[in-house]
């Protein structure tokens, strides 16, 4: 628990430690999707349809209340390591504090509004019916889960400020595991339904949040936590804030579009809800590996910026970009090849299969401009521009998904022609924040200029 721990992400060979601090996160988002899968499959195999089509349903849902306050702890990451690369103790001890109180704030808010407006989000869905009660009460559960959820949030995104993503993966590692264990206990054991997974989501979020609190307690520099120095320091949280609510905006716009999708999955039939649900799940273990080395570019930009090495920024942003297309490649093309195995794993219904095999036999030819879009704008928030990102999503994601939504999709009211706005709005937002990236920059260049002129 020292600073042995810790990485200097300004200076080179930065290939080598990009992929020191991104593969024990992709480790850890894997892990935490390979828990969620046997979650689904768990319901999916051994309590029925309904119920995996009652999970699956909520997924958009979770995912736009937990986004926007979880890119808040986004927020917090890159001001802290902006303030490690200016080697400034007092602002990392002050915001530091300032996250954690946030990030346990946030949960209790999501916790409440989720527990309380769930069935009525679910109506606004279009959820069918007969698949609300079971949505219902799976929901009220998972969101009793919000605080200790946005406490390791916003705690591991602390660690991770300093270039360690070990501890993050092992303490995920180990609540997962006790997750998955007591799913099988309380679905398989003790027969229950979606609140067999439900719960154990509760007890395995409060394990990680407990420890991650436990380890930055017991952390030996300057980002120890002191639980009785817990409170708001006003240019921190702010700063906290200005990166970290656009960050969270932009999430949730992609969770709004989503949700918007959703409903109009929904309306095809519960069918299509469980197929998309299986369909979609390999996208997230592609969207996960390509998402630690945004978040990579964004903490070693971050740092730099701090120490105003501007020079190195160019060489971390073509190298974060190179790695997450030679990964997205890999897996998209396994994911297509093996589409109907890894669907199979969820459902043995055909119809099911078919929907899920359809979906990712389209999709996965375009998913890498899914993460080269989330790289340019973890770029841009590492230079300190988190507004500007959040606006072309609000464009691109957002916008272009209504839009396909709402008058192309009457015109061809099929499952296919619904998924096409996905990578057309991928890549019409990747375009603009690569080309925002490269604006940015030549400011950074210039303000340099005129300090050294100075």
């Amino acid at each position: 628990m020292s600073r042995k721990s810790e990485l200097d992400m300004t200076r080179g060979p930065f290939l080598r430690k990009i992929l020191i601090f991104s593969v024990p996160l992709m480790f850890t988002g894997l892990l935490q999707l390979a828990y969620n899968t046997a979650d689904t499959a768990i319901v999916g195999r051994f309590v029925g349809k309904a119920a995996l089509a009652a999970v699956g349903s909520t997924g958009s849902l979770i995912n736009l209340f937990v986004s926007l306050f979880t890119g808040m702890s986004m927020g917090a990451g890159v001001t802290v390591a902006r303030h490690i690369g200016e080697r400034d103790s007092r602002k990392i001890h002050e915001c530091v504090h300032s996250a954690m109180l946030l990030g346990a704030l946030c949960g209790v808010i999501i916790g409440t509004v989720g527990f309380i407006l769930c069935p009525h989000i679910l109506r606004l869905m279009n959820v069918p019916e007969d698949v609300i009660p079971l949505s219902t009460r799976y929901l009220k559960i998972y969101f009793l889960s919000a605080p200790s959820m946005l406490i390791y949030n916003f705690g591991s995104a602390i660690v991770r400020s300093t270039g360690d993503t070990k501890r993050p993966l092992i303490i995920l590692a180990v609540s997962g595991f006790i997750n998955v264990m007591l799913n099988i206990v309380f679905v398989i054991g003790f027969r229950m339904g979606v609140e067999g997974v439900a719960i154990p989501t509760v007890i395995s979020q409060t394990i990680s949040a407990v420890v991650i609190v436990i380890y930055l307690c017991r952390y030996d520099g300057d980002c120890r936590l002191s639980l009785s120095k817990l409170r708001f320091y006003g240019a921190e949280i702010k700063e906290i804030l200005r990166l970290g609510v656009p960050a969270g905006l932009q999430s949730a716009l992609f969770s709004i579009s989503n949700v918007i999708i959703q409903s109009n999955v929904n309306s095809f039939g519960s069918a299509a809800m469980a197929g998309i649900s299986a369909g979609s799940n390999f996208d997230g273990y592609i969207y996960t590996c390509c998402n630690a080395v945004a978040q990579a570019t964004m903490t070693f930009t971050s740092q730099n910026v701090g120490a105003k090495t501007y020079e190195n920024i160019g060489k971390i942003y073509r190298m974060c970009i190179l790695t997450a297309v030679c990964i997205g490649s890999v897996l998209s093309t396994l994911g297509f090849i093996f589409s109907y195995k890894i669907t199979g794993l969820f459902s043995s219904e055909p119809e099911v299969i078919d929907i899920a095999v359809g979906r990712m036999r389209f999709i996965m030819p375009f998913f890498i401009f899914c993460p080269l879009q989330d790289i340019a704008a973890s770029q841009l928030r590492g230079m300190g521009r988190s507004f500007e990102p959040m606006i072309v999503s609000l464009l691109g994601a957002c916008g272009l998904r209504l839009a396909w939504v709402f008058f192309a999709l009457p015109l061809n009211r099929t499952l296919i022609f619904l998924y096409w706005s996905y990578p057309l709005s991928w890549a019409a937002t990747f375009a603009v924040q690569f080309t925002l990236y490269f604006i940015y920059k030549r400011k950074l260049f210039a303000k340099k200029d005129k300090i050294q002129e100075a």
